[in-house]
């Protein structure tokens, strides 16, 4: 879909960490997919570059990416007092995983020890600008030259929780998911709670926006046209669009659970989400307060 009154110079970056980077540092993008946590942090500290959009194309329950050494680790209280693996501290998916546990399990982090790092690799995730959060956390950076997957399998850490999945999980008997059944609990939670994890948001320059204002709805119009078209095209059931044996049951369930569009663009649509990372981002100390979710974003004319 094509915006209308905007020449789009598209740039198809497959790691979203590299997008983010680039923007959070050197505002190398007029507009870009951008980490929901990062950009609410900064406007909360009043870092002001950037507006936001209510346009989210990254979503994902993470019961499911939660693994642990099942010699230290078998139920969620057991995380408390551990030393946890963790890409970032302040990336979005931490964000979401810390605040369910501790909604759903009353699991306490304060005595938490973080190592932070790559999950499959001794290297740092990326290159963040993120604000630090606003209190003394315990966190500690990979340094040892092994991934966090390899020191989940030898017991130096008990735990990793993030956007990943260790490759250990694959290949050593010790290392589980906390919540094997995680797909039905995402569904439960769903349903009780009406939170579906935004990951992702669309992110503008503020120069740009404010020269240009036209373009915030311009580029919302046409990138929700292009999700209802991906829905259309997704249930042509004749021919998969979509490498999952199993979408006929998939589709189904998006009927019954997501009334038929499990992403829909705007605020109030995806309330409960947004007003759940606020507040876990408040509780987490990455912001002062939880800010009313529609001081994040831009009006959308229309919508």
């Amino acid at each position: 879909m094509k915006p209308d009154g905007i020449d789009l110079n598209f740039l198809a970056i497959d790691e979203p960490r590299q997008i983010f980077d680039r923007m959070g540092k050197n505002l190398e993008f007029d507009a870009c997919e951008m980490s929901s946590s990062e950009v609410f942090s900064r406007l909360a500290a009043g870092r002001n570059e950037m507006v936001a959009l209510p346009v989210f194309p990254s979503r994902v329950f993470r019961h499911g990416f939660i693994t642990v050494n099942r010699n230290a680790v078998t139920t969620p209280k057991d995380l408390e007092c551990k030393r946890i693996g963790i890409p970032l501290y302040t990336q979005t998916a931490a964000v979401f995983i810390r605040g369910m546990l501790q909604d759903e399990h009353g699991v306490d982090f304060s005595a938490v020890h973080w190592l932070q790092g790559a999950t499959n690799g001794p290297e740092s995730h990326g290159d963040p600008a993120a604000p630090p959060p606003l209190k003394q956390v315990s966190i500690e950076q990979n340094t040892s030259g092994r991934s966090l997957s390899q020191l989940l399998e030898t017991g130096e850490i008990q735990a990793i929780l993030g956007s990943g999945l260790p490759a250990a999980l694959r290949t050593h008997p010790d290392v589980r998911r906390l919540f094997p059944n995680f797909h039905a609990l995402e569904r439960d939670y769903y349903r009780r709670t009406r939170i579906f994890p935004i990951m992702h948001l669309v992110a503008l320059r503020r120069d740009v926006y404010e020269k240009h204002p036209f373009i915030a709805t311009s580029l919302y119009k046409a990138m929700s046209e292009a999700k209802d078209l991906a829905l259309t095209k997704m249930r042509n059931v004749g021919t998969l669009r979509y490498m999952l044996p199993g979408m006929l049951a998939e589709l189904d369930e998006i009927d019954d659970t997501f009334g038929g569009d499990p992403w829909p663009y705007g605020v109030e649509a995806n309330r409960p989400t947004l007003e759940a990372l606020v507040r876990y981002m408040a509780e987490q100390s990455l912001i002062k307060a939880p800010i009313p979710v529609e001081d994040l974003f831009v009006p959308i004319y229309g919508q």
